[in-house]
């Protein structure tokens, strides 16, 4: 969800740890075999909502949290493991966290907080970046570091040791380094406009940031800790806000908004990049629905999924209003990506995860404070009917780098 002002305020308050049920109403299926321990971070945001007019109505800070769980042990009862009392938000693309691939370490930046003026509160930019112990029962907060200013999408390189951050307010991209269980900061790359996401290729040798009002993405250089922008970029479709690469580094795909972080109701596309060719450039566009937001490709490079806002915080009036969204499967055959079906979620479903296996999917219904969890079927998604109720609102989610 964008909306492009941020926080700085202290924060103070803790909240009750949540308990986590699990909704009746499961499709026919056999009950997935137990796992190992698999973790799924996601920030709950308390500050925001919207009115019956769909006007965003914004309280005071205090009651945010973190939630971890484990997904592995059973796919469809994840186990709560802690909600940490930590502000986040959900302006911004649903990715302002990560997971260390060895699940050692979380990394949550808070763009934005809200401060008090005229009698009003009113949000404005964040640098913090929370860091989090997973190796520790439960996981624990264990520092705190400054990046640029508003920072949004983040992402981890497969090595683990390294870290970038879009930094929305000021047009740059923090680069951090990560050793053990200290995370610093080491560089600061200017884009010069405002960037939303960026996501290492799984070689780790380039990333790519989503210039969100710029309708492009910018190809970034990595070189050990040393990260460049050499000003190479390639247009994606209107207002990129999400992006992901393809497990073998051969296709990026990019959700493109459609109207600056809402939805319209106008269809929007998903943009195909083919990382192979020389220079980069955009091969195709995937017609999927109203203001895609959350995406992911699975990590059997088969299927990516684009969420939909559909207008479920909008005006009840608009003649776009939907009660609930949608979340759209895109089969990955080589380098030929076509949509295949779709499936009913909650309202204003932001951060979207799969499971280690990219047998399940959990989407993060903001409205209504619960995950929706979702099977794969072939090259097609449904929707098993279980839920996770959540103790607060669903800004953002994401399972370990991979």
């Amino acid at each position: 969800m964008s909306v492009d002002v941020s926080a700085l305020n202290p924060f103070k308050t803790l909240i009750a740890a949540a308990s986590l049920v699990a909704l009746a109403g499961c499709a026919a299926m056999n009950p997935p075999a137990a796992g190992k321990r698999e973790l799924m971070i996601v920030g709950l945001d308390e500050k925001q909502s919207w009115d019956e007019s769909g006007k965003a109505v914004i309280g005071p800070p205090g009651r945010d949290s973190v939630a971890i769980f484990d997904v592995g042990t059973d796919p469809l009862a994840p186990k709560t493991l802690v909600v940490l009392p930590l502000a986040n938000t959900i302006v911004g693309p649903p990715v302002n966290l990560a997971i260390t691939p060895d699940e050692s370490l979380a990394l949550v930046a808070n763009s934005m907080n809200v401060v008090q003026e005229g009698g009003a509160w009113k949000q404005v930019p964040d640098n913090r970046i929370w860091i989090i112990d997973l190796t520790v029962n439960p996981p624990k907060l264990i520092d705190t570091i400054a990046a640029g200013k508003q920072p949004s999408g983040m992402s981890i390189n497969r090595a683990g040791n390294l870290a970038l951050v879009a930094n929305r307010a000021d047009g740059s991209i923090s680069v951090l380094r990560i050793s053990g269980k200290k995370v610093e900061l080491i560089d600061t790359v200017t884009i010069g406009e405002q960037v939303a996401h960026v996501v290492f290729t799984p070689d780790g040798r380039r990333a790519l940031a989503a210039k969100f009002p710029g309708h492009k993405i910018a190809f970034l250089e990595v070189n050990g800790e040393k990260v460049s922008y050499n000003k190479q970029d390639v247009p994606a479709g209107l207002w990129p806000y999400n992006v992901d690469v393809t497990p073998d580094g051969k296709l990026a795909l990019t959700a493109d908004n459609g109207n600056s972080g809402a939805a319209d109701g106008h269809v929007d596309t998903v943009s195909v990049i083919d990382l192979e060719a020389a220079p980069p450039r955009v091969i195709d566009k995937i017609v999927v629905g109203d203001a895609p937001e959350g995406f992911a490709i699975s990590p059997t490079g088969r299927l990516a999924v684009a969420v939909l806002l559909r207008g479920t915080n909008a005006s009840k009036s608009a003649s776009f209003y939907n009660r609930n969204a949608l979340v759209v499967a895109l089969k990955i055959d080589g380098k030929k990506v076509t949509r295949t079906n779709e499936v009913e979620v909650r309202g204003l479903p932001e951060g979207v995860v799969f499971s280690d296996d990219g047998r399940y999917i959990y989407v993060g219904n903001f409205i209504d404070q619960d995950i929706s969890i979702l099977r794969v079927d072939g090259d097609q998604i449904v929707n098993t009917g279980r839920s996770l109720q959540l103790p607060g609102h669903p800004a953002s989610m994401r399972g370990r780098t991979r």
